[in-house]
Order: C-alpha cells, then sequence, then structure tokens
C-alpha cells in the first residue's frame, strides 16, 4: 500500500484485481416520469408514469430512491425512507414538478446536496433535508401552475416548511471495508425548536427483472429476501447472497413485502399477492397489518425504527451490507472507525488533485467533484424491447412503432453505469454533456472518464449510420460534436507526452471517423461546406425551433454547426499528428481533415458565409426560396463558437509528417482561393508553430471587443449566452407574415420554444466559457504577448490573452465563492446560504447562471458540465 490508499484502489480496479466499483451511488434519484418508463400511445412521459404512481408501480427498466446504493446492475438497492408522521406517503424519493406543472417544470423541488465522494465510492457522503410539516406537495404544484414565465418559481424555502428551522437534517453515509462490504452511517439531526418525532426506515430491495415475461439472464434471476433472526438475507442467482444488519434493530423491526406493482390500487384488478410495492408504506402510515408478509419474506424489506428527538439532538444508526460469506459482524465503533478512516483517505486523496489557492476554492471545487461522482448512475434501456412491449404486460399501442427512437431499435442496448447531466432532471445520458463530464472525471479517475467515451463509440451506442445517440427523449435529435475534443484533452490528460494512452486514442480516432462522415454527408445537404445541425444543444437560441421546418420552407445555415465541424477538423487533425507520429499512416488522414478545415473555414469567411463586416461578428443565415440570404443578427453563443476552432501546430511534429507537409503546401500553393481566408500563414519570420483557426487576426480582434464588453456578452460571472445588448435592441424579424424576436432574457426562459426548459438568451453557462477559455489560450499561444486587447473592452486596460482566460476563469469561479458578506452568487438572495451555519458550506452547481446577478437556475445538481467550473479554478 502506497501513502494514498484511494490511489491503491483505482489501480486495483483498473487492472481488474480487485472489484472496487462494483457497488457505489448508481441508485437513480428519479426513475418515473422518464421515457423508458413510459408506454403510453401519445409518449407523454410525465402523464405516462407521474409521481403519484411511483409507490404502487414497479419499474420496468430501473429504480429510484433517496441517496441510495447499489450494485453496478442496480439488482440489489439499498436507501433510506423517512416519514414525519404527517405527510400521506413516505419520503422515499425525491418530488419535483412535471413539464406540465410549473413555470419552469420538470424541476426538483427539495433540498438535498452531494457533500464527498471517492472515484471508488469507497466513501460517499450525502444530506438531505426533510421538514418537519405536511410536505407542501399540493403547494408547490398550484403556486407554481398559477405563475407565468416572468415570475419566479416557487422554491421549497419559499412555501415556509423550513421556516424556525423545523426540519431534520438526514446525513447519509457510505464506506467499503472491501470491495464487497459496505458499512453505512444515517445520522438524522433535530434542527427545529421543539421536540419532533421521526421514522426511519433503511430499505433493501431487488429490482424487479422477473415481472415482465422475458428470457434471459437479465429477467430469469428471480431474486429473494427472507429474515434471518434480526437480519435480512439477499439471494440473487447473479449477484449471489449477501446480508444486510441495521445495528440495534430486532426481529420485529423488520417488514416485509415485494417490488410489484399494486395493480387493486390503480386499476382495480387483482393482485397476485396482497403484498405489493407499497405495503411497508401502508403499515407505517395507515397502520396496516395485513399489507407486509407475516412470513417475513419478498423482494423488498425495510427496518423500522422511529424516536421522538430533542431540539439539535441527533440520532444515528449503522448498517452493514456485506456478502453472506464476509468476515464477522462489526460494531458501532469498528464501523464509525472505518468511515473515519476511509474520510482520513479521501481528503489524502483529493489534496494532491484539488485545484484552488485557498480552503473556499477547494471546498467549492471538492463538492463539485463529489456531484460528478454521485452522478454515476445505472442507466437500462433496450429500445427494441421497449418498442416491442413485455410478453408478461399489455401490448404497447402500434403508434409506437411510428413514434420516438424507432431508428435505433435494433442496435443501441445499453446497460451501463454512465455519467448523467444531473440525476433528477435529466436521470439519463446526454452525448454532449457526457463529453464534458469525462474531461472533468480525467483529472482523477482518467480509467473511467475513457471508459465512458469509449462507451458511446461502441456498436450497441453508436449508429451504423455513424451518429452519436442524443438523449432518450430523441436519440436522433444532434448535438455538437465535441466527443473528439474529450477524446483527445481526456488523452493528453492521461500521462506525459510519450506516455500516453495511445490505444485509447486510436480505438476514438477511428470510431470518430464514422461520426465525421455522418456530419458531412447529414448536415450538409447541398456539400458547401456550410452546416445545419438544428438545435445543437442552444435549445432557444434562435428565433424559432432550429430542428423543425423553417417558415415557408427557409433554409438555415448555422454558425455553431458550421464552426462545430470546424472544431471537429482541428481536433482530428490534431488527434492524427499525435497518432502519425509513430505510424505514419495516419498522415493522409491529417491531409483530409486540413483540407476539410480550410474549406469550412472559406465558407465561413467569404462571400455569402457567414462573417458579417459590418458588424464584425459571426451569424446564421436565413436562405431564401430565390437564392439570396439574410443575416440573423443576433449577437450569441452561436457567433462565438467559430472562436473555439483553433489549432496550433508545431513545426517539429509536421516534420515527421513529410507527406503531410507536401499535401499541405500543394493545397496552399493550387487552391489560394480557400487558403485565403485561414490564419495558417500567419506569424514571425521563423515562427516554429502554425495556427489554424476560423477567425483570423483582425476578425478575433473584432469578435473579442463584443465579448469583452460588460454591455454585450461579458457578465461579472462569465460571458452570457447572448449579447445585452438585445435588451434595448431585440432582434426581430418578420417571416411568411409571422414575426419573431429574440430579446435578452438573462434568468429562466420567458419562451416555450423547445420545451422552454432551459435558457440561451442570457445567462452564463459554464461549459462554453471553458471552451473559450480554452481557445483564447491557444491563440496566445501562438501569438504571445505581442497580442493583447482591452479587457473589459473600454476600461482602458491592455491584456494578453492569455490574461483574458485568467480573467474569465475568475469571473466564472466567483459564481460559487462567497463573496464579502458571505454570500454566493450561485445562491441568489437566500439568506440562509450566508447566514445560517446548516447552510452556509453547502454549495449547488445548477445547469446555468442568471447573467447579471449569477443566481442559479435550471437543474440545481448539473454537476455533470457545471463541474467544470474545477478547471477554472484551477486558472484562478
Amino acid at each position: 500500500m502506497s501513502d494514498d490508499p484511494e490511489a491503491d484502489r483505482l489501480a486495483a480496479e483498473a487492472v481488474r484485481a480487485a472489484n472496487w466499483k462494483r457497488w457505489g451511488t448508481y441508485l437513480p434519484e428519479r426513475q418515473w416520469g422518464t421515457v423508458r418508463e413510459d408506454y403510453s400511445a401519445d409518449g407523454d412521459a410525465w402523464r405516462s408514469f407521474p409521481f403519484e404512481q411511483a409507490h404502487l408501480r414497479a419499474y420496468r427498466w430501473g429504480e429510484d430512491g433517496l441517496l441510495g446504493w447499489c450494485d453496478r446492475q442496480c439488482r440489489l438497492c439499498f436507501a433510506v425512507a423517512l416519514w414525519n408522521g404527517r405527510d400521506p406517503i413516505l419520503k422515499e424519493r425525491l418530488y419535483g414538478l412535471t413539464g406540465h406543472q410549473g413555470n419552469h417544470g420538470e424541476d426538483c423541488k427539495e433540498l438535498y446536496y452531494f457533500l464527498d465522494a471517492t472515484p471508488t465510492h469507497s466513501w460517499a457522503k450525502a444530506l438531505y433535508k426533510y421538514p418537519q410539516g405536511p410536505f407542501p406537495y399540493d403547494e408547490l404544484v398550484r403556486a407554481n401552475g398559477a405563475r407565468g414565465r416572468d415570475v419566479p418559481e416557487l422554491e421549497l424555502l419559499d412555501t415556509g416548511a423550513l421556516d424556525e428551522d423545523r426540519y431534520f437534517d438526514a446525513l447519509v453515509e457510505y464506506g467499503k471495508a472491501g470491495p464487497e462490504e459496505t458499512l453505512i452511517r444515517i445520522t438524522v439531526t433535530n434542527r427545529g425548536p421543539d421536540p419532533a418525532e421521526l421514522h426511519v426506515l433503511p430499505t433493501l430491495w431487488f429490482r424487479n427483472v422477473w415481472s415482465w415475461g422475458r428470457d434471459g439472464e437479465a429477467y430469469r434471476d428471480r431474486p429473494f429476501l427472507w429474515a434471518d433472526g434480526a437480519d435480512v438475507r439477499a439471494r440473487s442467482a447473479t449477484l449471489g447472497t449477501y446480508r444486510l444488519r441495521v445495528l440495534g434493530a430486532g426481529p420485529a423491526d423488520w417488514l416485509f413485502t415485494d417490488n410489484v406493482t399494486n395493480a387493486a390500487a390503480l386499476w382495480g384488478a387483482e393482485n397476485e399477492r396482497p403484498y405489493t410495492r407499497d405495503g411497508i408504506a401502508r403499515a407505517v402510515i395507515a397502520g396496516a397489518t395485513d399489507a407486509t408478509d407475516p412470513a417475513r419474506e419478498g423482494t423488498r424489506a425495510a427496518c423500522w425504527r422511529r424516536r421522538t428527538l430533542q431540539p439539535g439532538e441527533a440520532w444515528v444508526l449503522h448498517a452493514r451490507l456485506a456478502p453472506l460469506d464476509a468476515p464477522p459482524d462489526r460494531d458501532a465503533d469498528e464501523i464509525d472507525a472505518l468511515l473515519a478512516q476511509r474520510e482520513a483517505e479521501a481528503d489524502r486523496f483529493w489534496a494532491t488533485r484539488l485545484p484552488g489557492s485557498d480552503d473556499e476554492q477547494r471546498r467549492v471545487a471538492r463538492q463539485a467533484c463529489a456531484g460528478l461522482l454521485w452522478s454515476k448512475q445505472f442507466y437500462h434501456f433496450v429500445p427494441l424491447e421497449w418498442l416491442q412491449g413485455d410478453p408478461g404486460q399489455p401490448v404497447p399501442p402500434a403508434a409506437r412503432w411510428s413514434g420516438r427512437n424507432v431508428d435505433w431499435a435494433h442496435h443501441l442496448y445499453n446497460r451501463d453505469v454512465v455519467s448523467v447531466p444531473d440525476t433528477w432532471e435529466y436521470p439519463w445520458y446526454a452525448a454532449w454533456d457526457l463529453a464534458f463530464h469525462a474531461v472533468a472525471y480525467a483529472r482523477f479517475d482518467d480509467v473511467f472518464a475513457k471508459q465512458q467515451l469509449e462507451l458511446f463509440l461502441r456498436e450497441w451506442y453508436l449508429h451504423p449510420n455513424g451518429q452519436l445517440p442524443a438523449y432518450e427523449w430523441n436519440l436522433s435529435d444532434v448535438n455538437p460534436p465535441v466527443h473528439a475534443w474529450a477524446s483527445w484533452r481526456v488523452f493528453k490528460m492521461s500521462g506525459p507526452k510519450g506516455q500516453r494512452d495511445r490505444r485509447f486514442l486510436e480505438h476514438a480516432f477511428q470510431k470518430l471517423l464514422m461520426n465525421f462522415t455522418w456530419w458531412v454527408n447529414r448536415k450538409d445537404e447541398r456539400g458547401r461546406n456550410l452546416f445545419t445541425g438544428g438545435f445543437l444543444g442552444l435549445d432557444n437560441i434562435g428565433l424559432f425551433d432550429r430542428s423543425g421546418p423553417l417558415p415557408v420552407g427557409h433554409r438555415l445555415d448555422q454558425a455553431d454547426g458550421t464552426a462545430w465541424m470546424a472544431f471537429y477538423c482541428t481536433t482530428m487533425l490534431g488527434m492524427a499528428i499525435d497518432l502519425a507520429q509513430i505510424d505514419r499512416a495516419y498522415a493522409d488522414l491529417a491531409s483530409k481533415f486540413f483540407e476539410h478545415f480550410v474549406a469550412i473555414t472559406q465558407a465561413a469567411n467569404g462571400a455569402g458565409g457567414l462573417w458579417d463586416e459590418r458588424d464584425g461578428f459571426y451569424y446564421d443565415a436565413l436562405r431564401l426560396d430565390d437564392g439570396s440570404s439574410v443575416p440573423l443578427r443576433i449577437r450569441s453563443v452561436v457567433g462565438l463558437v467559430p472562436l473555439f476552432a483553433v489549432l496550433v501546430l508545431e513545426d517539429q511534429d509536421l516534420e515527421r509528417m513529410p507527406s503531410f507537409q507536401r499535401r499541405m503546401r500543394w493545397f496552399l500553393e493550387n487552391r489560394p482561393e480557400l487558403a485565403h481566408d485561414i490564419a495558417f500563414l500567419e506569424g514571425a519570420a521563423g515562427h516554429e508553430r502554425r495556427l489554424l483557426a476560423i477567425p483570423a487576426r483582425d476578425k478575433l480582434v473584432r469578435v473579442l471587443r463584443y465579448v469583452l464588453d460588460e454591455d454585450e456578452f461579458l457578465s461579472p460571472y462569465g460571458v452570457r449566452s447572448l449579447s445585452k445588448v438585445h435588451d434595448a435592441a431585440p432582434f426581430s424579424l418578420t417571416v411568411g407574415g409571422r414575426t419573431y424576436a429574440v430579446r435578452y432574457v438573462p434568468g429562466d426562459s420567458d419562451s416555450g420554444l423547445f420545451g422552454g426548459n432551459s435558457n440561451w438568451r442570457g445567462p452564463v453557462w459554464v461549459p462554453m466559457n471553458l471552451l473559450l477559455i480554452e481557445a483564447l489560450e491557444r491563440y496566445h499561444y501562438f501569438y504571445g504577448d505581442e497580442l493583447r486587447v482591452e479587457c473589459p473592452t473600454g476600461s482602458g486596460t491592455w491584456c494578453t490573452l492569455a490574461e483574458v482566460a485568467v480573467a474569465l476563469s475568475e469571473r466564472v469561479a466567483r459564481l460559487f465563492l462567497p463573496d464579502t458578506t458571505g454570500a454566493r452568487p450561485c445562491h441568489g438572495a437566500e439568506a440562509r446560504y450566508r447566514d445560517d451555519p446548516h447552510f452556509r458550506d453547502l454549495v449547488l452547481f445548477y445547469e446555468y447562471f442568471h447573467g447579471d446577478d449569477g443566481r442559479g437556475l435550471g437543474a440545481s445538481h448539473q454537476t455533470g458540465w457545471t463541474a467544470l467550473v474545477t478547471e477554472c479554478l484551477r486558472r484562478t
């Protein structure tokens, strides 16, 4: 063992010497309301499986629980249920509004925090805040349903449910004594001023794989739970036999039922056995003595403990989940000692891996990494089986075969632990989110980062035509092609030059060739090197839904779609050059991507392209039926993506590629019309580097004037997604008799475009800021200190591009760091996060942030890509 045991565990896991990642925080926070649980005719997933049915219906494709734990195939699950004696249901899962119920919709209305974790899940800690009064389910629905998009959402703290600190803190900690033995500590504290009763139910259950009537290993396993004195045994043919002990609990504390649907309660049908999924809840809340199995067996069991806690009193429960043949039981002192050891080892692990120059920065970074690790979820979805329906269930409507995801039915097979954007609002993968996650992961677990990127390039994920699956709501939607960038970044982070994982890079590059070809064939239909792509992850950024039919048959050339493809080219070119240093066969592919890049750049910059010389900015262009075009003069992040497409080539690398150099020289000499607008030959005589970039120097400087203008893009907290100039001057256009408009909206979306759930018309988005910061660093690497720009514009302060990159990083990091009053901008005006010691150190990593005040918006736990703030902290 080294002095870093967690690093030792990671190393053992990487070579399969020990299965340290078999168990972890892989249990999703939400399974109801997902596409894969929707068997309706109209595809309305939220209404097909609402929250109100989640305690009654068995899930087909997964499970969910409160701060839970499971094996990597989600066969055996553990989570904590709570009851305050006043709610109509057990608190077994997190609650939130659906897309139909609020001004924002699809929004979790709970208070929970991922506090710490290690990559092998040898240590994990999370906190949930549970009101002592009735949970305000109805009030949240009623009040938010009555609010328009111009009014902020009603949140749990706004309801008064936690006023006077009348709530319980439930802290859940997991620590592994070994790869198969999990020690659990649950600490609940009464924060209120009066005594309050709380029921705590540590719950163990098997995911239902047996009710669907299908053959195969995944469905034949009929698992079983039964009482063994004061313990519960859990047997599964594929997992083996485990034992759960809750210390201090006696045989009478255990309640058993089955993880099966209560068909009688839902549909008036007959249940096979009276012991259904909600049996434990009925026994606890309604006192139903016939709701649980007196034989003390089934597939779901809970240890029912209750206590009245005095103000400030903490109640600690210990538990142990381990294989039947594990060493003898541990007492509470042993569990506490082991958990303290694992936390100390986590301290040691993160000490050398976290960015930041002070304790507060490192605290933010550690919670960001914790959220990222807690967002590794078991994800199971087989579209063919979903479309066909199951032999043991009613046949799905025939309309499904002409609806969602049919094109993915014959190859896509998801049954993996996947990094998801947010465990409640987005408990499914999104292709471009995952690429950003991988870059954040690579800082402390590059093996997992590479596995995630490779997974999506496998033949059971990647479409035979080369398309990456987007997300379950529409697998055929198009996300920005950042998978190559992430693969190359992760490769370069995997070790010092000459010792990096070349096998990974080769595998990724070869599969990405298929995806690149798909883009060229599908998104440049007229062969003009001006690309479309649809919404490209930017939801409401344009005048109209860019993924839908455009008004009266017009076409749209997208500045971002075109620039993403140029960015793809520079990334693939860089990868090919790296690979060609050892295998010269890759030099021909380097030539291919160089020529592609030059053609795309010329199309973007040339006559009839996307550069607007009048404004000095890149815009989408609406192509009219008569062949003319109208620039859509919306200054948005769409016009900043061209800055990302920049690559510095080292002469010493090119010298090892004579065939590439010959082809490059021929191309530049014989196709000068294409080479005119690229920055390739810029630089002083004797320069040892060459630059490929969409904007040449003069264009770059002109765009940066907008970027660094505080009345345009530059927010106190990073770069906005839409220029503030559109606050006073919205852009509008009349097409086909209808007027469309875009104005600056710094907070939540005021439009229902593309679902209306996210907003790209003003807020700050961390991943786009990082891509811009990285691009500025590459420009500085080439231009050096001789290129300076005014930052902020009009300030009289002139900075190198490296200094600008640091300044932007500091602004983004400022979102999460306390100001002089102790307030973190991401928490808005909520005083508890500034003043209350039980809230002050809890940090939420939202989906996006208000463009003026930095307040967090959207999904509150999107520590997938928002965890990239750690990359900004490294630069401060």
